[in-house]
């Protein structure tokens, strides 16, 4: 597995949230750190089956496993990973995980060429909005990663690999391949970057975490028709 500036590229931004984290419900924990979230999902507790949602930004891996054993004991380790896509502030800590964990990873199959060193990408765009995060946009990492044999195909039938009861969501528009999590059961919703409740754009609004939907981050969102499609469908 070969490394890129998608997963080392440190990025020096936080928020006032970063290191905090919520249980949503008694199986779905969600952390914050820097200005990104990752799931834990999973009843707590010492041997619990679990998976993670996403991997953050580069250089977090550690606070990721601190926090998996605070909440899942000393040894804890996931069945396997997630990821709603393949941007660099969903698979930073990707690397560092995989070789601590030694564990499978699911994307959706339009995602595996940025997972397998195949296609980077598009640089953000900057002039989608006057904030300062869109400006610094361009800065931001799009190499692609390759994960080798480790990265694999969510399954054609939108069941999720070890998290039963639960199903994927074809959900495009920020990326290709990008994919929600949904569980009839209690309506629970996992939506990576499908829609946001914080504006990404604005360096005041991520700093601060104000709570306010907004659709994808522009900057990184290519397909705007099939973006808006995705919020129809989720809703």
């Amino acid at each position: 597995m070969n490394g890129s500036s998608s997963t080392e590229k440190y990025i020096p931004m936080t928020t006032v949230k970063s290191g905090q984290g919520v249980e949503v419900a008694p199986d779905i924990y969600n952390f914050t750190i820097q200005f990104v979230n990752i799931c834990f999902v999973g009843t707590p507790g010492k041997n619990q089956k679990w998976v993670l949602i996403d991997a953050a930004t580069p250089k977090s891996a550690q606070k990721i496993i601190d926090e998996a054993k605070e909440r899942f004991g000393e040894y804890a380790k996931p069945k396997a990973i997630i990821l709603t896509h393949a941007h660099f502030d969903h698979i930073g800590a990707i690397m560092e995980l995989i070789e601590e964990w030694d564990v499978p990873v699911y994307a959706h199959i339009l995602e595996l060429p940025y997972l397998t060193g195949k296609k980077n990408y598009a640089i953000p765009d900057s002039s989608v909005d006057a904030g300062l995060i869109a400006k610094l946009s361009p800065m931001f990492p799009t190499e692609s990663i390759d994960l080798g044999s480790r990265i694999q195909a969510l399954p054609n039938d939108g069941s999720i690999p070890f998290m039963n009861g639960w199903r994927w969501i074809h959900t495009p528009g920020h990326t290709e391949g990008h994919v929600s999590f949904f569980r009839e059961a209690d309506k629970a919703l996992i939506v990576g970057d499908a829609f946001v409740t914080v504006k990404q754009e604005s360096l005041y609004s991520v700093i601060t975490q104000e709570l306010e939907i907004h659709g994808p981050p522009r900057y990184l969102t290519t397909d705007w028709e099939a973006a808006s499609e995705s919020v129809r469908i989720l809703e």
